[in-house]
């Protein structure tokens, strides 16, 4: 409902026009009420990939600890975004331009990044020790999971599935890196 409310919002008025009081009026709730939910006003345009990325440490540590770290980081990576429901294309994304979302979504997004990425070379090094190429293998495919879940969104109706996407952006990566794991 909170969600609702704020897209129709920031569509009508953009993501700067809109208060939080605003959001929360739309939707029949109090302010507090918004706040049991999100922490901010930005977390409402996250509210897909933070239920999508969520279930990454949990896939990264199901993994055995016998198998290819790498692969198993793309494994990881393209089971999170299969699982992601396909009909659920972040309106933030595909309508940025109309909501005004794109420095809020910058900002709001690098931590976001930050965090997988950290989850990413956590695994790593847990998995291969100190690796010195670890935490460059795990921003490298942060970032190019990101960028392919950018493109899905803005691929419009023809769009294949995101897990495609992913593994398509984040094998180069592994296949590249192999040699030093």
């Amino acid at each position: 409902m909170l969600e609702e409310a704020a897209a129709e919002l920031f569509l009508e008025q953009t993501y700067e026009g809109t208060t939080i009081d605003d959001i929360a009026n739309r939707a029949g709730v109090s302010r507090n009420t918004f706040f049991n939910y999100f922490s901010s006003k930005s977390d409402v345009l996250w509210v897909d990939l933070d239920e999508t990325v969520s279930a990454l440490g949990g896939i990264l540590s199901s993994r055995s600890a016998h198998g290819n770290v790498l692969d198993d980081v793309e494994a990881a990576l393209t089971r999170v975004a299969s699982e992601h429901p396909s009909h659920r294309v972040p309106w933030a994304l595909t309508q940025i331009d109309l909501m005004g979302t794109r420095d809020v979504l910058l900002s709001s997004g690098m931590v976001r990044l930050l965090a997988v990425t950290e989850m990413i070379s956590s695994f790593i090094r847990g998995r291969s020790g100190a690796n010195a190429h670890g935490a460059t293998v795990a921003g490298a495919v942060t970032a190019a999971a990101a960028t392919a879940a950018a493109r899905w969104a803005g691929d419009g109706v023809g769009r294949g599935s995101l897990d495609a996407y992913v593994r398509e952006a984040v094998a180069p990566i592994v296949t590249g890196f192999a040699p030093y794991f």
